[in-house]
């Protein structure tokens, strides 16, 4: 358009072509720096891609080990309800025998009175969390709790 109207000005021929050179190369000189705009900003995509498949990677390992954590504490969950049954039944047979209550002395019969009485979990509770701060990671890790959606690993 420039050229078409540099073109109707008039004047010298000779001007007019040191116009039209002129434009070409201003617009050149655009198209090189759009080029160059364009190279930056695949390099730029290849880095940001390349960053993206590694923290993909990173990610499907996370949910790989969050997955092989919480079967290791479903079964160990499971294991400790299965010693807490057997506990419980231990206690509520020596409590039942006559020679069991022979062979133990009074604060050991009253002791396992107070287990057999009790929910043995609670009675055992203190024990199994060593500190306040497992009791509230108990909480916050509890199985129950925790949302693990696999959809996102096709991505």
């Amino acid at each position: 358009e420039q050229g078409l109207q540099l073109l109707e000005l008039g004047g010298s021929v000779e001007e007019d072509y040191i116009r039209i050179a002129r434009c070409f190369e201003a617009t050149r000189q655009r198209c090189c720096r759009l080029e160059q705009d364009g190279h930056r900003a695949r390099e730029q995509l290849a880095r940001v891609e390349a960053e993206r498949a590694a923290l993909e990677v990173k990610l499907k390992h996370a949910r790989n080990q969050v997955e092989v954590e919480m079967k290791k504490r479903h079964r160990a969950e499971a294991e400790l309800e299965k010693q807490e049954r057997k506990l419980q039944l231990v206690l509520e047979l020596l409590m039942r025998e006559p020679w069991g209550n022979e062979a133990l002395s009074r604060e050991q019969c009253s002791v396992l009175s107070a287990l057999a009485g009790r929910r043995l979990g609670a009675a055992l509770a203190p024990v199994r969390r060593s500190s306040a701060a497992d009791e509230s990671c108990q909480s916050l890790l509890s199985h129950s709790d925790i949302s693990y959606d696999r959809t996102e690993d096709d991505v």
